[in-house]
């Protein structure tokens, strides 16, 4: 009888009234998981898939049709749960769910109380509720502990001890900068009896730049960060500037809602700077399909939906991408409402721009400051200059030619998709082939004595860096170029042209081709070059003339005139073909570096002396504003061509072109840019891109937070909606993954679903009282951390006791200290920090540590790829900083669980497998870890095995061992010398370092051996 009254009171603890009969049914905790789990799915707000056209997620739809409040006898919901008949049953059998009768009780009685309803505790804005009284006053450090104590107590319990304050700074460094603490401060610590200790380790650490590289790994994993495409070819791109954005942001503790707005809409911000705009990367990093023959816009909508995704999951806290094909099962999400907030993300252009680091960016202000100094100095040379601009200005007006733009006909298809834009140019998506010679025939004209063809490659903000070519820098070369003629009225009759000059208003001079521009196919490796436009028509197809004038100044419109041997043109009208050859990209594995035009315009004229225009096309339109309408950046822009062109200041251009020469190159970051001209949005039937059902405009659901009164419908506003004080989730979501980081499993087990099918919340009010103190302190996350790690609960033991074992297995009361295993990036840090061997260096471009070289070999990859294994210090940077193939993951990474970055995701699964102790045993990072620990233990733990063990633990687990666990170790310490001594173990098989600090390499490998075994154990990987 004692048994089962205690087993009761603890069914009693963990589901609340669902097992005290006296007390009255609780709708959100007992109720809607019931109907949410069962009901829902087809008698929920969905009305494509109601069946019966009943509604059981609102209070008018069950009333009316299923349940007679406070008469349970009369309801047809009991009826049917309790029914014994197959047909009437519900659940029905075919659907595979069953209600337990515990469950069935439950209802009954809330039918019996008057059947209430409740909206889902998630979609009302939290308000701060008053922190409950305690037994345990004195055990309380801050109001967090008051709601778990508060709970604790109800069950019977009683919080456990104080952890071993060794363990517990570890715990923190762990936590909060996801890395172990060194010896020297774990011992500084333990030394410290000062009332505020505690509280200066906590400051020390938050304040370090390891803050953000912890935390920002998981903000990451929502955002799908890796550094490569995805899908079948899954190329590299370049995006680290946003991972090194989010790190830098939260180690300044950018105000939460600012995170946010800058993520989303960061580009629309006022005079957006570079982070500004970098920050947008959040929507652009979904995967890019460039297989050959993909439809770009299929694409485009399946990285949208994936945005949304994001956004749901990520900020939210929603699973929104359920109702990408119909009105939500579960919440009141309408497709109509989805469609209405995708209608805010779909007004964009993909962009690429260039970025630079902070010294870099420091070297282009200081170029900058330098040629205006010597541009100052020219204008204060000669007190006639304006004059003289004046009538170089009327000049250049006069020499203009007349161009007919071409239309072009029918598009050719070679893997790339071609696409006419309003302007008659050709824009290239899709699959970007490092070399093609497309033929584009164009609409037949009337003109005839046509002397030359003109092609203009123009910018286009989603070409990387705006173009106007394709290469990873946004450069274009062009081989060679044809010209083909025929007749309107016998268009198989064409003759190809012979082409007898050229000009361009670009002329760099001849360069040999990058490294990875160098045919390996060709023998002797085909070195190629480029330079002036010559090289076009020189019948060499070794030689282009390339886009490329230098950093900071490649990525401009260019264009390029080609005068035919003879006029050409026919009476019944013409048909021009063009035919560019770009035969000069990249044979590299990533396929990214190619020469192909990403956008281009064709035109002809009948002029006599056909040149190009040597003016840049934005300095012919200012040219175009009469000189007092102008403002002061375009007669400045204008004034920067004309110095050009004055010989008498030669010497001083010489000094600027060799100043723009030490212009960095910077890297590329993907951002988002807002069309001029907004895109339709439709309601699609099904989510397919090919069957929009009605124009849709940007709206937000009406079962979350109004926009405020007055704001436009852009994409800003919407990222303002999204953080705004009375948004019911956005809050809750984040504070609740937070406490996830901490504790294992947040306050709500789901939490990328807050909404009806979400777990329901441990504690409930302690999650709105978070979700309230984080919004009221200028939503610092930093706050919010400081207040957990500084809790009397985060300050327990982990160690469990059987009866708080079997009470709460999963530990959601929290009468315990958290135990877990550590995130994959952490098992690799902890023991590269072990060992010495962690470079700390923060940010920069992704490293490549060892990994086997078949993994980017095929049939293990699409297509070899690129990985340039380190051989210097960035071979041990920090798993957050290791570059990420979407397809072929880090081995180390993943078998520990870490996420390839395919989708958004806020809670990692955490495994448990063999391959793990595999992983640490034998990985050749793992391996040199092992060796460096043992030389370091040599070197600096003492003079005595003992003292030695005791060092090497200490580097692993931070605690001083017991001596039976000294004792083990030192046992199999000496086994290893014997095995190496009888010759059963060779040295040179375990060790690879050269042996020095006195000691052998007998010794080396015995203690290398020892190191293994410490660096893979349970509690070295295991917060405690």
């Amino acid at each position: 009888m004692v048994r089962i009254a205690f087993l009761l009171v603890v069914l009693a603890s963990l589901c609340g009234s669902a097992f005290a009969e006296t007390s009255a049914v609780d709708f959100q905790r007992d109720i809607r998981p019931i109907l949410s789990e069962n009901c829902f799915q087809c008698h929920g707000p969905d009305p494509k898939h109601r069946e019966a056209d009943l509604r059981l997620d609102n209070a008018e739809g069950a009333h009316a049709a299923a349940i007679v409040p406070g008469n349970a006898a009369e309801s047809e919901l009991v009826a049917r749960i309790i029914s014994t008949d197959p047909d009437t049953l519900m659940p029905p059998r075919e659907s595979e769910k069953s209600l337990t009768p515990e469950q069935i009780d439950l209802l009954k009685r809330w039918v019996a109380e008057g059947a209430k309803y409740e909206g889902h505790w998630a979609f009302t804005p939290p308000t701060r509720p008053e922190p409950p009284q305690t037994k345990d006053a004195a055990w309380i450090r801050n109001p967090i502990d008051a709601f778990i104590l508060n709970r604790v107590e109800n069950a019977g319990l009683a919080p456990a001890a104080a952890a071993d304050r060794a363990i517990w700074l570890r715990r923190l460094s762990l936590d909060l900068i996801g890395l172990p603490p060194s010896i020297e401060e774990v011992d500084a610590f333990v030394a410290d009896t000062s009332p505020n200790a505690e509280q200066r380790q906590i400051e020390r650490l938050l304040a370090l730049p390891h803050f953000g590289e912890r935390w920002g790994r998981d903000w990451l994993d929502a955002a799908r960060y890796a550094d490569s495409d995805g899908y079948e070819k899954d190329l590299p791109r370049q995006n680290w500037f946003y991972r090194d954005w989010v790190v830098a942001a939260l180690n300044r503790d950018l105000p939460y809602d600012q995170f946010i707005v800058q993520q989303i809409a960061g580009d629309l911000l006022p005079h957006p700077d570079q982070d500004q705009l970098v920050a947008t990367g959040f929507l652009r990093n979904s995967m890019i399909n460039e297989e050959g023959g993909a439809d770009p816009e299929e694409f485009r909508m399946a990285a949208m939906f994936d945005r949304m995704d994001a956004v749901g999951k990520g900020v939210l806290g929603l699973t929104l991408q359920c109702a990408q094909c119909h009105t939500h099962k579960y919440d009141p999400l309408t497709q109509r409402e989805y469609y209405g907030m995708f209608a805010f993300l779909n007004n964009t252009h993909d962009a690429i721009i260039p970025t630079y680091t902070k010294s870099e960016a420091e070297q282009i202000a200081a170029i900058q400051q330098e040629i205006a100094a010597i541009e100052t100095k020219l204008k204060e040379s000669d007190p006639n200059w304006r004059k003289r601009m004046e009538d170089w200005e009327k000049e250049a007006q006069a020499k203009t030619i007349e161009w007919e733009v071409l239309k072009p006909g029918d598009l050719p298809f070679e893997g790339q998709k071609f696409r006419v834009l309003p302007d008659q140019s050709i824009l290239s998506e899709s699959f970007a082939p490092h070399s093609s010679s497309p033929q584009f025939s164009m609409q037949a004209i009337k003109a005839e004595q046509i002397t030359a063809i003109q092609l203009e490659l123009l910018t286009h903000p989603q070409l990387p860096c705006r173009g106007p070519g394709r290469s990873l820098r946004g450069t274009a070369a062009l081989t060679d170029f044809s010209v083909f003629a025929a007749p309107a009225n016998d268009p198989g009759k064409r003759t190809k042209l012979k082409l007898v000059s050229a000009t361009a208003d670009v002329n760099p001079e001849e360069a040999p081709q990058p490294e990875y521009l160098i045919n390996p196919k060709t023998a002797g490796g085909d070195k190629r070059v480029t330079g002036p436009i010559e090289f076009a028509i020189d019948g060499d197809g070794k030689t282009a003339w390339t886009t490329d004038n230098g950093p900071g100044r490649r990525n401009q419109p260019r264009k390029a005139v080609f005068v035919f041997e003879k006029p050409v043109g026919y009476p019944e009208g013409t048909i021009i073909t063009v035919q560019p050859g770009m035969n000069h990209g990249g044979w590299n594995s990533d396929d990214k570096h190619n020469c192909i035009f990403g956008r281009s315009r064709y035109s002809i004229t009948t002029h006599g002396d056909p040149k190009v225009d040597p003016l840049p096309k934005e300095v012919r339109e200012i040219l175009a504003i009469p000189a007092d309408q102008r403002t002061e950046a375009q007669q400045e822009q204008a004034f920067q061509y004309w110095r050009t062109t004055v010989p008498q200041w030669s010497e001083e251009n010489a000094q600027i072109e060799a100043l723009w020469k030490k212009h960095p190159e910077g890297a590329s970051q993907m951002v988002l840019e807002e069309r001029a001209k907004p895109r339709t949005t439709s309601l699609l039937n099904r989510g397919d891109f090919l069957s929009p059902v009605e124009e849709v405009g940007p709206d937000v659901p009406e079962f979350l937070n109004d926009l405020p009164e007055g704001a436009d419908h852009s994409r800003l506003s919407f990222a303002k909606w999204l953080v705004a004080r009375d948004a019911p989730t956005t809050a809750r979501s984040i504070v609740n993954r937070i406490w996830q980081g901490y504790f294992g499993i947040g306050l709500v087990e789901t939490s990328d679903d807050l909404g009806s099918q979400s777990t329901p919340p441990s504690h409930p009010e302690l999650l709105d009282w978070l979700a309230v103190e984080l919004m009221e302190h200028d939503w610092s996350l930093k706050h919010i951390h400081q207040l957990i790690v500084s809790s009397a609960t985060y300050r327990q033991s982990s160690q469990v006791t059987q009866e708080k074992l079997q009470t709460d297995p999963y530990n959601r009361l929290l009468a315990r200290g958290p135990r877990f295993r550590v995130s994959a990036e952490i098992v690799r840090d902890i023991g590269l920090t072990a060992s010495g061997l962690l470079n700390e260096e923060i940010g920069g471009p992704p490293v490549y540590p060892p990994a086997p070289d078949f993994l980017f070999q095929p049939p293990a990859s699409y297509g070899p790829k690129t990985w340039n294994e380190e051989q210097g210090a960035n071979r041990y940077r920090r798993g957050l900083y290791t570059f990420r193939f979407r397809s072929v993951p880090y081995p180390m990474l993943e078998t520990f669980d870490a996420e390839p970055g395919n989708v958004a995701c806020v809670r990692r699964n955490r495994s448990n497998t063999p391959l793990q102790a595999l992983s640490l045993l034998n990985e050749p990072v793992s391996l040199e870890c092992a060796e460096a620990l043992a030389s370091r233990t040599w070197r600096e733990g003492g003079e005595t095995d003992e003292d030695r063990l005791t060092f090497a633990m200490r580097c692993c687990i931070a605690r001083v061992p017991a001596a039976e666990e000294i004792a083990l170790l030192k046992t199999m310490l000496d086994k290893q010398r014997a095995r190496i001594a009888a010759g059963e173990l060779k040295p040179e098989e375990i060790v690879t370092a050269k042996v020095g600090d006195g000691i052998d390499a007998k010794e080396l490998a015995a203690w290398t051996l020892l190191a293994r075994v410490v660096l893979s154990l349970d509690e070295t990987i295991t917060k405690e």
